[in-house]
């Protein structure tokens, strides 16, 4: 089958297009004929030998994507061959076939394309896990979102405006102020021209903000916990940074908030039926048009390098979706 393929660490242009077996299903496996990838920042880490998880070579990029089940590993009876689905994998995606294990695979509305199910698991279920499952915000509250004119920053301020709350959204750039503005921000901020600490606290009369979702880390982090409201909850979703945010306890104690970690992946490991749920309702939530994914940019699956370099440029905005089959 087609891959495009890692064979050393470095820039996203060191994949090339290769040949490689079609993989075979073990015990609660689903073999899937992918058809739309979703291109995620840990696929840029994945390359550069940077993420937690290093495969080994060659190995293919691509942490999830959606496609046909075509054939069943043993013990599998949630699903069937002829199946539309979407799945999270750790890696292997941009190829044309791809293994699955069967809790972390979900059977697709009828109506919803391949395309906006490639780039939905990763985003959407941290987003809904880490609003709702772990900061358990509350239709009237502040929240702040950084990051969020990318995927996982754009879902969080969706999900959030349709919780009720008041969303602000901090951005590199004017270029992505609109789109978060259409998504349900009340109002976005370019941290690149103000004092993103300094507004959130004249926004909110000096509460600060109560929910902070922060895939940034780094300076980002620091100033977050100088405007976060008393019993806020600062998420914990990333370090697109770079650098690995440091917690000074003695804001935790005089502020009186909570630090937590975001990990949708272990959550979607250990509380099987409960990620199913939250699933269940973002199905819900895309067929009444509550929710609707924002792709920026659409590439074929010889074009890989190129679409993980636009999210390196951050240049992107919502999903990026790289096209193995029409």
């Amino acid at each position: 089958m087609r891959a495009m393929l890692c064979e050393e660490f470095g820039e996203p242009s060191v994949l090339t297009m290769g040949e490689v077996d079609e993989p075979v299903p073990g015990p609660g496996q689903v073999k899937v004929e992918v058809h739309s990838v979703g291109v995620n920042f840990p696929d840029l880490l994945l390359v550069a030998g940077k993420y937690q998880a290093k495969p080994s070579f060659p190995f293919s990029p691509g942490i999830e994507c959606a496609g046909i089940v075509v054939e069943l590993g043993e013990g599998v009876d949630e699903l069937a061959v002829g199946d539309r689905v979407m799945c999270d994998t750790g890696y292997g995606c941009c190829s044309e076939y791809v293994l699955a294990y069967v809790h972390r695979t979900y059977k697709l509305p009828d109506a919803m394309p391949f395309d906006v199910a490639g780039g939905f698991t990763i985003t959407y279920g941290t987003a809904y896990h880490a609003l709702i499952d772990r900061a358990q915000i509350q239709p009237g509250e502040v929240l702040l979102v950084h990051g969020a004119a990318g995927g996982v920053g754009l879902n969080a301020v969706e999900i959030g405006r349709l919780l009720g709350a008041m969303v602000i959204g901090t951005v590199g750039s004017d270029a992505k102020i609109e789109i978060v503005k259409k998504y349900g921000a009340d109002h976005v901020i370019n941290y690149n021209k103000e004092n993103f600490r300094d507004l959130v606290k004249n926004l909110t009369d000096g509460r600060g903000a109560d929910v902070i979702y922060d895939p940034v880390g780094g300076d980002v982090f620091d100033q977050s916990m100088r405007c976060i409201n008393w019993n806020g909850r600062l998420l914990v979703i990333g370090f697109a940074s770079g650098r690995i945010s440091e917690v000074k306890a003695n804001l935790v104690l005089l502020k009186g908030c909570q630090v937590m970690g975001v990990i949708w992946g272990a959550f979607a490991n250990m509380e099987i039926p409960k990620n199913r749920a939250n699933f269940a309702t973002l199905f819900d939530w895309v067929e009444q048009g509550k929710i609707n994914p924002h792709i920026s940019a659409y590439y074929p699956l010889e074009a890989t390098g190129e679409a993980i370099e636009l999210l390196q440029s951050r240049e992107a905005k919502g999903k990026v979706i790289v096209r193995v089959r029409d």
